[in-house]
Formats: C-alpha cells, structure tokens, sequence
C-alpha cells in the first residue's frame, strides 16, 4: 500500500482519529544511504558525523550534539546530514532494535558514515513528531519483521520505504511532539536519577570489599599468572553462518562483567567456531574480567556459573583451586577496580585497555583457603542488601522505560488527547 489510506486504519497502527490519514514513509520524503570510511577517521574536532552504532548507545529521540568528527577533507567522502533530518541505523544486533532512529539536530555542515539510512522530510510532516512516531511499539515491531540477518541484522532504505506512519494534521503533529518532549523529559530524569543511584551503589558495594580486603591479613601477594590460567577469545565472523546458525556453546561479550554473577547467555557460537576461530573453553568458577571499554566495564569483574566462551575484549582468570576460592578471587579482583583501571591507562591508548598480560603480571594477596571463605562469606552478607536494591532499580528503570513506549505510542495513534494530558 502506498499513498493515503482512505480509512486511517492499518494493521500495526490500527483505527486512527477522525481526521489523520496513514502514508508510507516513501511517500513523505526521500532517503538516501549513508556512506563513508570508519571510526579511524574520527577526530578530535572538525565536522560533525554520526556514526549508526552511536544510534543504539548516544542518542534517543534526537540528536543534539556531535559525539565524533572527521577532517574536511575526509568529510567529503560522507552523506551530507541536514538539520532537521532523520537518521536510520541500516545495520545492528537485534531485530528489537534495528533501524533506531533520531532527528539531528546539528548545526551543518554535518556527515552520517556508512551503514545508516538518511532521510529528508517534506513539509507535510514535523520532522520531530516523525522522530516519535519512529519509536513507536507499532513501528518497531515493522521495522523487526522486516529485517534480514540473524547475526548481524540489516533493513534497507526500500524496506524503510514502506513504514506507515500516521499522519495527523500539521497542527496537531507539533502539538504532540510538543507534549512528548516535555512528557518524556520528566521520564528521562527520573531515570537517569535511578541510574546515578545505582552507581551510587555499586561504590558502595566495592568500598565495603575494598574495605574487607585490606583488613585480612598481610598476607603475601603473588602474581596473578602464576596461580590462574589467563586469556581471551576473538569473535567469530559475523557474516559466517557455519559460526553461529544453531550454535549451542554460550558466547558472551564484555557487557557481562557488570552482572554479579554469571549464569546463562543471549548468544551462541558452534562446536566449528570454536574449533576454527581457537575459542577457549571457559570453566564454571572462572572470574571475567572487562578488557576494554570507554564506561564501567574495563577493569570489572563478574564469576562464571556455567562452561562458556568470550571475545576479545573478555579476560578469563581460571583459579587454581589449591591456592583461590573463585569467589573471594572476585571479590579481591572488584577491589582493585581503581588500580586495574590505572593500569588500563598507562598502555598509551587513548580509550585505555587491560591486557591479558598486564593481569598475569597484576599482584594480589593470597590468604589461606580458610581466610577467604571467610572474608567471602561476610562480603557476601554484607552486600546482600545493596545487590537486592541495585535489582529493584534496576526494575524501576525497566518499568519507566516501558512507560516511555506506551506514552509514545498512545500518542503519535491518537490514543490520548495531547491538550487533556497537558
């Protein structure tokens, strides 16, 4: 279907109000895919670019400011990015997820690089309402059908052609984006208070270890290489389905280390994978270790409940048992996040990054086995109570999101009357 709907109803966005029609997004402007080089290219100031990965993790509705540049002269290899235009990721993980979107805000001139879909409104629709209509339930799910890949998911400009978007009159479109942006504003807030919260806890949780470590005793430090098995793995090609399609082995990447413990994955390589990319096999009680990683994750440590295998950026520190309880080596491990990340910092990278022999050289105190039981075992109650309230926020968070969604989708469907919510 192209064009006007004569009815205003359609499958995914249902019956709309009096007075809104449906059109396909093709039919509302045109879009044109992104290319351009890689993030070796990005610069320290220049112009502007927006990369599509940074579409999942730096921007939401819109984008305000530049997070990356290029040189001119490498500038003139990209897609043009005009203000008020909206920028599709073509490429990521997940069907959830894929096609994110967001309106730029950025002064021009202004660049999107390859692997992203621009898309240039008419004046029939504002460009901001367009941004919410694109988060909606509805069409995220359309966007999720639609898509090709398993491992790495795709969906083209022709695919993204045929969304339909609801179309109330202009006066009202700008209305809602209005109510949207202050609407979801206030839950944006509250999240990221909730999120500052949970920070605020996971200190406190490493200052008590912290605490509890350096008051065991003077025991003699060793270096970490010399009483555990210390490595890495690799990511098998994404494009090679021999590696991935009904895969069984548990593949986890550097996301995991912020979990306390580590009991299942969301991914899974074959027995050819880890044959032909040399993936290690990791044992239960191992500790992970983050590698890499501009956030929390370098230096974090979480302990492996089942046999599995990692990536690169993943270190895995396999005890020998005669000298480690795995639990009190996570503990001590957590501890020494400030250090570990200090020592991230002297290899001259400018993002910074562990390595897998910096860790075999990295020296802790080794008590007797008994020592550690029972330093872990206080840790452990002494923690219960904060690990339960980081899960519950973590619950709040979840739930403020899902009202973000409904909200916006109740919206730009004309679930709600924006000027009775006002």
């Amino acid at each position: 279907m192209s064009g006007v709907s004569e009815n205003a109803v359609d499958p995914w966005l249902g019956r709309l109000p009096a007075g809104w029609s449906i059109k396909r997004l093709g039919a509302l402007g045109a879009l044109v895919k992104g290319r351009g080089g890689s993030k070796e290219d990005n610069r320290d100031a220049g112009v502007p670019v927006v990369r599509y990965g940074d579409l999942y993790t730096k921007f939401d509705t819109t984008i305000a400011a530049p997070v990356a540049f290029v040189s001119e002269e490498d500038a003139a290899r990209y897609t043009p990015l005009p203000m008020h235009s909206i920028v599709f990721a073509a490429s990521g993980e997940s069907a959830e997820d894929i096609g994110k979107s967001a309106m730029s805000l950025l002064a021009e001139p202004a660049v999107v690089g390859g692997d992203a879909v621009v898309f240039h409104p008419s004046h029939e629709i504002d460009p901001l309402y367009l941004a919410y209509a694109l988060e909606s339930s509805p069409l995220r799910a359309y966007k999720a059908i639609r898509s090709t890949g398993f491992t790495v998911v795709h969906i083209s400009a022709g695919k993204l052609k045929t969304l339909p978007i609801p179309i109330p009159p202009l006066a009202k479109q700008r209305a809602i984006a209005h109510y949207l942006d202050r609407e979801t504003v206030r839950i944006d807030t509250l999240i990221e208070e909730q999120q500052r919260l949970i920070e605020m806890l996971r200190e406190r949780r490493q200052a008590v270890a912290m605490h509890a470590i350096l008051q065991s005793t003077g025991s003699a430090t060793d270096k970490l290489g010399r009483t555990a098995r210390i490595g890495n793995g690799s990511t098998p090609r994404r494009d090679s389905a021999i590696y991935w399609r009904g895969g069984h082995i548990p593949w986890l990447n550097s996301s995991v280390v912020n979990k306390a413990r580590v009991s299942g994955a969301e991914q899974f390589v074959t027995a050819v994978a880890l044959r032909e990319c040399h993936l290690p096999v990791v044992a239960p009680g191992s500790v992970l270790v983050g590698l890499t990683g501009q956030g929390k994750t370098r230096g974090m440590a979480t302990i492996l409940d089942i046999e599995a295998t990692v990536n690169q950026h993943v270190a895995y520190v396999t005890p020998d048992r005669s000298r480690w309880l795995p639990e009190y080596l996570l503990w001590s491990l957590r501890a020494s996040y400030d250090e570990l990340r200090r020592l991230s910092e002297e290899n001259g990278s400018t993002k910074g990054g562990l390595t897998c022999e910096a860790l075999k050289q990295f020296r802790l105190a080794v008590p007797p086995l008994d020592e550690q039981r029972r330093i872990a075992a206080y840790l452990d109650g002494q923690t219960a109570k904060i690990d339960t309230l980081i899960v519950e926020t973590e619950g709040f968070i979840e739930l403020a999101r899902e009202r973000r969604a409904a909200l916006i989708t109740a919206a730009v469907t004309g679930q709600i009357d924006v000027r009775e919510a006002a």
